[in-house]
């Protein structure tokens, strides 16, 4: 993977998280099991994490 891919992965995934985010707090807001959307964020964040370290 290249350093613009990596780059352009990491925006694509900060999107990703921003509406997985919003996603979750509006499940929470009507009292929803907002679990699926946490398992999501996780994933997100853990692949930023590993695409961060290639990055370096």
């Amino acid at each position: 993977m290249t350093q613009s891919e990596i780059q352009n992965r990491i925006a694509e995934l900060k999107m990703e998280y921003i509406r997985a985010q919003d996603d979750l707090e509006k499940l929470e807001s009507v009292g929803r099991d907002g679990a699926s959307a946490q398992k999501r964020l996780t994933l997100i964040e853990d692949e930023l994490s590993e695409l961060r370290k290639l990055e370096e």
